[in-house]
């Protein structure tokens, strides 16, 4: 690969949105959201919205995740039509 092309893996805090777990790990993401980390440095800080915390794969247990309110927009767009 050419050299100076990839950008940079730093240490970057994933924090879960639904269980609030976070973790450390290096990754080339970015963020204008910090934290402090339990060693006392601060980090970028993502949130997302699945991790293996909450995924139900991981966990055993069937959660419904609909953050952006999916359902209820099909709803008001269609309304009971989709039924039949």
């Amino acid at each position: 690969m050419k050299p100076g092309i990839r950008p940079p893996y730093r240490p970057v805090v994933f924090r879960d949105a639904s269980t609030g777990t976070q973790f450390l790990t290096r990754s080339t993401l970015t963020s204008a959201d910090t934290v402090e980390w339990t060693d006392g440095n601060t980090y970028p800080l993502v949130v997302v919205d699945v991790t293996s915390d909450s995924h139900p794969f991981w966990t055993g247990a069937a959660r419904l995740v609909d953050t952006q309110g999916r359902v209820e927009r099909f709803r008001r767009r269609y309304g009971d039509r989709a039924r039949g």
